[in-house]
This record gives structure tokens, sequence and C-alpha cells, in this order.
């Protein structure tokens, strides 16, 4: 007889789903109470960290706050979350900025009762069962969920990244297009793929940049 393992009680119920409404939250943060509604309209990145005053999550804080305008300059804005108290998040606010010059802009959700983090799915028992994992949630302006991405405890995650998916989520939007491996503004859009075998003919006189039938790009 095979032996079960017994499963954490902590464990979520169910992790968001993409394309879907986000999960609602009311929570505490550094700059006062933060609602979905208060980022209706934008695009909201939300993210969680293990824990304040740790090292790996000061280098990820610093990147978000030194690339917090050109995420504002998409229409973007930040929103951290640990399960820290508040006060925690204002003191390690204050010690980025007397320790390394950064002033942190944007607010941090003090989840204690790790609400908020267990709607999003950031405790992952294999993990934490008390620290919630490095996740990093992009929703657009109706508040749909189009992206979340989960890193290790050990390995901080590439701002980088964040910035060019949600040009390229804005790009795929407005282009009705989607975007190749690594794409940035500027290189080609995929064009979506024939659903037909008429419009899979038509395709290859199309006037487009066409390899396959299945597979055509072009500029913007």
């Amino acid at each position: 007889m095979t032996a079960h393992m017994p499963v954490s009680t902590n464990a979520p119920a169910g992790l968001p789903r993409l394309n879907e409404p986000a999960p609602a939250f009311d929570a505490l943060t550094t700059d006062g109470r933060k609602t979905n509604a208060d980022y209706k309209g934008k695009w909201l990145i939300l993210f969680s960290h293990p824990a304040d005053f740790t090292p790996v999550c000061t280098t990820e804080f610093m990147a978000f706050a030194n690339r917090a305008d050109e995420f504002a300059a998409l229409g973007a804005e930040l929103l951290g979350l640990s399960i820290d108290s508040h006060y925690a998040h204002i003191a390690w606010m204050r010690s980025i900025k007397e320790t390394f010059g950064v002033e942190i802009p944007f607010p941090i959700i003090a989840d204690l009762d790790m609400k908020v983090a267990q709607a999003f799915g950031m405790i992952q028992p294999g993990a934490s069962d008390t620290q919630a994992v490095r996740a990093t949630f992009i929703i657009d302006p109706d508040g749909i969920l189009r992206a979340m991405v989960y890193y290790p405890m050990t390995n901080g995650r590439s701002v980088d990244e964040f910035v060019r998916l949600v040009k390229a989520l804005q790009t795929s939007d407005e282009h009705k297009v989607a975007t190749p491996e690594n794409w940035h503004p500027g290189e080609d859009v995929i064009v979506p793929t024939p659903q037909t075998a008429a419009a899979a003919e038509a395709r290859m006189s199309e006037g487009l940049m066409t390899r396959d039938w299945y597979f055509s790009t072009r500029s913007l």
C-alpha cells in the first residue's frame, strides 16, 4: 500500500487564472488602504517578495524603483507585497533610501493575515508556508490578469522582462498581433494564423513576410 504524503493546510485553494478577473483585494499599504478599484483604468504590476530587510528583495525593489518612471509612461503602476507589517515596510523603505540612496516610490501591501498572498497563490508550500515567493502579476486596465511569473526564493527576477512584457501586451492589444521570443518595440510582429484552408491559401499572396502559411510577420 502506498502511503499518502500529508497535505499542507496553507496550500492555496486555486491559483488565479489568466484572462480572468484578478482576485479582489482590500489591503493596508504604506500609502494607506488600496483596492483593485484604485487601479481601474491602469495597468498594475503586483509583485511579492519573501521578506523585508533581505538582500535579494532589496535589489529587486531598487530595480523596480529605478524603472518606476518607465512603467508610469506605459500607464502602469507598481504595488509590492510581503507578509510583514506596514511598520516593517516603512522602516525598510527608509533603510533603502539611507543605505543605497534609492527612494521607493510605490506602496507595499502589509499582508500579515496572508489573505492577498493566498488569493494570488503567492504561498507555495514547497518553498515556504509563511513567506510569499517571488511572484509577479500583470493586470490590465479592465482588471483582467494577463500574465503571472513565479521565481524561487533564491533568485531575483528581471525587471527588464516586466517592462518588455507590458510593452508586448499593449502592442498585442492595440494591433491584434502576437510577438515573437524576446520581442522589443520596433521589431516585426506575428500575424494571426489563418483559420481555414481557403485563408491559408490566400495568405501566401497577402504581401506579408510569409515563411509558410502558418508563419507570417509584418512591421508596425
